[in-house]
């Protein structure tokens, strides 16, 4: 199960890569910014693929689109100036709070 958890953080991983790549891209002008964004997301989906061998679907992509999206709004406000709210705040604690209580009812 350990391999598993390590595929999904593999995983998210290579998606936030992917993610931050987007604006780089300039609407996918840009030939070097876009291949490493497919290749992020691809390698981010094979390894999904290899977590749900173990990790139940639900809880996996949950975790994966949840703490995705959290690493993605601070990668945001720290490196491309996006401004950081309290509503913007809030909205990524419920989303972790929501991916932690799918991870504990996912496992029993």
């Amino acid at each position: 199960m350990v391999v598993a958890y390590l595929f999904l953080l593999g995983a998210i991983t290579a998606e936030v890569i992917g993610t931050s790549l987007l604006k780089a891209t300039q609407g996918f002008t840009r030939l070097g910014p876009t291949v490493a964004l497919v290749v992020a997301y691809v390698a981010a989906f094979a390894l999904l693929s290899q977590a749900v061998k173990e990790i139940p679907v639900g809880v996996a992509y949950a975790m994966w689109s949840g703490l995705g999206t959290a690493a993605i709004v601070g990668i945001g406000a720290v490196f491309l100036g996006e401004p950081l709210s309290p509503v913007k705040i809030l909205g990524v604690g419920l989303v972790i709070a929501g991916v932690v209580i799918l991870n504990l009812g996912g496992t029993h």
